[in-house]
């Protein structure tokens, strides 16, 4: 076992350094020239749409169809991360496992994106009338698809295996570099381009969790407003990502095993309490209906829907797949590396079937079956009472999906109030799980000092505050920004298709 030691002297000191400098260079251009940082945003994210689309569309279905195969095998058995028993109890592990992913989209997207796919089909099914009853399994398979096999299984399916494998028995770093190791060996990992593999994976777990701070912070002050009357103020909005940050500050800086633990806890509760509710007190039957087509569409699908290239060839303008499917990978390829690193932290002891079964199958299963609720909810609400939903939703006004959803409902003061909360509650569990593997680079050791976890959650909550307080527009162009980071990051994860089997098979 190789916990608590510092492997390559003196890298994530460089590493550090480094992500600093480019976080303060990225934040200053944004305050000095916000038209220059949006059009450098905008031409880098086309860019990175257009070349690297195509390319991250394989390497999703690639991931997952290796995920598979692994799991017949029979090395895929034994217990990794030097334990031969599991560090965390089932239920407290797949909550946190479940909190990582759907903190960043369990609330908010869950309600918008069903409605989106409802009121403006995918070209995949350009030949179904949009509003109408038959669009709704075929929304519901493009939120799938999105949110699913291929997205779960980038996170933490065969990156997190081969970190566990690498770290605990072979001393490497529990750090992005150590993805390296099938294509540069121990040396490569080692050197400067280890160095290079760590600060645009910390730069793109920087943009992906900042946006969702930030936006959060936007969506909180709008949901106000409607409820209350309040003034939807960039104050509030401040104010909510400053308490934000308190949660998942103390979250992070109490570890592992309590605060971490019980704020994922806390948010399956509450959120299996709430999607109870609506299941009960909403269109009930037509939810269970919704979520089996939207299934079996996703499943006849799943080729059509996940190497989907329209009009575009290898490397055309990719037109609405930039805007959603090409998006999202980016965002899912972007958290890799540092959503492996906690995967792997809180899956010692758990075998490599577990960990797949996990990631590929059961938890993008679950994700379904929240998203066919939520969603489901609102689209059945619609269909039952036209403008209930889409009224509210009128020029693609996200943020209003959930509270149309929720003020539609009985008892929709109390309901609205509380998924208000558990949207904050999830994106907790984002900063302080980020926080964590951010400082586990930092340190070198995967048990970062309690200075590290503040200097990180700090650097995440101010940067969403100063992107909330500048110039309009910051939060949006950061999480675009993912996007470009994703190029160097899936090249990282490339490896990890191939050198995931001579990996598992050293340990038999």
């Amino acid at each position: 076992m190789n916990e608590g030691k510092t492997f390559i002297p003196g890298a994530p000191r460089r590493v550090t350094g480094l992500s600093a400098l480019f976080v303060c260079a990225f934040l200053g251009l944004f305050f000095l020239d916000a038209e220059l940082f949006s059009w450098v945003i905008d031409q880098s994210f086309g860019w990175s749409a257009q070349y690297f689309g195509l390319f991250w569309q394989l390497l999703m279905v690639a991931n997952f169809a290796v995920a598979l195969y692994i799991v017949t095998r029979p090395y895929a058995s034994r217990r990794l991360g030097g334990r031969d028993t599991p560090e965390f109890p089932a239920f407290q592990w797949i909550a946190m496992v479940l909190c990582t992913l759907l903190a960043g989209g369990g609330v908010f997207w869950a309600a918008a994106e069903p409605v989106a796919h409802f009121v403006s089909v995918p070209p995949l099914f350009s030949h179904i009338t949009p509003g109408s009853e038959e669009a709704v399994p075929l929304a519901l398979a493009q939120s799938f698809l999105h949110w699913g096999f291929l997205a779960w299984s980038i996170l933490g399916s065969l990156t997190a295996i081969i970190l566990m494998r690498l770290h605990y028995d072979r001393g490497l770093p529990l750090a992005p570099r150590t993805l390296l190791f099938p294509l540069l060996g121990e040396k490569g990992v080692r050197g400067p381009v280890g160095d290079i593999a760590d600060v645009v994976s910390i730069l793109a777990v920087f943009a992906g969790t900042v946006g969702p701070i930030g936006f959060l912070g936007l969506q909180i002050s709008y949901g106000l407003g409607v409820l209350y009357d309040t003034p939807d103020t960039t104050t509030i909005q401040l104010f909510t990502i400053a308490g934000l940050m308190l949660i998942y500050l103390t979250s992070a800086v109490s570890g592992m095993h309590r605060g971490i633990q019980i704020l994922s806890r806390l948010n399956v509760i509450l959120g299996g309490a709430l999607l109870l509710f609506l299941l009960i007190a909403g269109p009930s039957l037509f939810i269970f209906q919704a979520f089996f087509d939207g299934l079996l569409g996703h499943l006849q699908w799943f080729g059509q829907q996940a190497l989907y290239r329209g009009d575009a060839g290898w490397f055309d303008d990719p037109g609405w797949l930039a805007y959603w499917t090409i998006f999202f990978w980016g965002w899912f390829i972007g958290y890799g590396p540092m959503m492996a690193i906690f995967i792997a932290r809180i899956s010692r002891g758990r075998s490599a079937r577990e960990i797949i079964v996990l990631m590929s199958i059961v938890a993008p299963l679950l994700t379904m079956a929240w998203f066919s609720i939520l969603g489901g909810t609102g689209l059945g609400l619609e269909l039952e009472n036209p403008g209930v939903i889409t009224g509210p939703f009128e020029g693609f006004n996200l943020p209003a999906a959930l509270l149309a959803i929720t003020q539609a409902m009985p008892l929709d003061g109390i309901l609205s109030f509380l998924f208000l909360v558990l949207t904050a509650l999830f994106v907790a569990t984002t900063g302080d799980s980020m926080t964590y593997s951010l400082s586990v680079v930092s340190a070198g050791t995967d048990s970062p000092p309690r200075s590290l976890r503040l200097f990180w959650g700090l650097t995440l909550g101010i940067a969403a505050m100063v992107l909330v307080g500048g110039p309009e527009g910051g939060v949006g162009k950061l999480q675009n920004f993912i996007v470009v980071t994703a190029v160097p990051v899936s090249l990282l994860l490339l490896p990890s298709v191939w050198g995931v089997f001579p990996v598992l098979r050293d340990s038999e």
